[in-house]
């Protein structure tokens, strides 16, 4: 009997690829979408092999009812507040209440529970969830994969193609980063959503590569020199990260405001992962960083 998978957020980038992961391993798939919903990518989902269930997030016996008899919730939902703590709060007590026995909440982030409070504003959303999820009666399983990939097209001082320089933050250029390709996250969620046996956190990266490996890499690509940039260290960071977003009150309705993205690079240079669980299901093939860099 195959078994039986619900997953929120199916219409966004991560959440229909999580879905089309979780079919192509011969998953019952429920694609829980909210009733105003884009038609065009409900059909697909349906198109595809899932099953979509329309219900509103703030509805409870809506979302009881579409969690009945499945084996695992998996989250990706993405917002702020209203849709990380509160709509998956509720999301979570459906899943209780239906007697689900294992959740995969929304994090696909650096692992942000050694992160201090007020260092990353999503973040700390997150961890108002996950003290929610300590008291829930289910399982749960974060999966942390460092950033996406995709943040190295963004032109961020980290990958800078217009000046061809690579920047860095704190003292050590051969500090690794972690990044996992949004496929490469949804074909790991989809595995540990089937596999019965998940611990609290795992960890994975498609590639860890420090500002060093990525000047060599880029040079080797691109045909020219990178210049490493030293950005200041850490603590600097924090404070500008602090000063921008109380500048920015506008910002704390925005997902991802500038004061935001620059969190998430503090995040990237504080934060390694130094036992990536990557070799757990050994059918994913991991993307490389030399694969991304060159597709742009």
């Amino acid at each position: 009997m195959n078994k039986k998978i619900l997953v929120a957020g199916a219409t966004g980038d991560l959440g229909g690829r999580i879905v089309k992961a979780l079919l192509a391993k011969n998953a019952e798939v429920i694609a829980l979408v909210r009733p105003g919903a884009d038609q065009a990518k409900t059909d697909q989902l349906t198109a595809v092999g899932a099953t979509v269930i329309k219900a509103d997030t703030s509805n409870f016996d809506a979302v009881k009812e579409a969690c009945t008899g499945v084996s695992c919730v998996v989250s990706a939902l993405a917002g702020l507040r209203e849709v990380i703590v509160d709509a998956q709060s509720l999301l979570l007590d459906a899943a209780v209440a239906a007697g689900v026995p294992r959740f995969i909440p929304s994090d696909y982030s650096t692992n942000f529970t050694d992160l201090p409070a007020g260092e990353n504003r999503n973040f700390d959303l997150r961890k108002e969830f996950h003290q929610k999820l300590d008291q829930a009666n289910i399982a749960y399983t974060a999966i942390f994969i460092g950033a996406f990939s995709d943040i190295l097209m963004y032109g961020t001082p980290l990958y800078n193609l217009k000046n061809n320089t690579i920047g860095f933050w704190g003292e050590n250029p051969d500090f690794k980063l972690d990044f996992t390709t949004k496929d490469n996250t949804a074909e790991y969620t989809a595995a540990a959503a089937m596999d019965d046996q998940t611990p609290k956190f795992l960890q994975v990266a498609s590639f860890q590569i420090s500002p060093n490996e990525l000047a060599a890499l880029a040079k080797d690509l691109k045909n020219t020199d990178f210049k490493l940039v030293p950005m200041g260290d850490l603590a600097g960071l924090s404070a500008y990260n602090k000063s921008q977003r109380a500048a920015d009150p506008e910002g704390e309705n925005q997902l991802y405001p500038k004061w935001q993205q620059s969190q998430y690079m503090y995040s990237m240079f504080s934060i390694q992962n130094l036992h990536p669980d990557n070799n757990r299901y050994p059918e994913i093939k991991w993307t490389t960083a030399r694969d991304v860099l060159a597709r742009f």
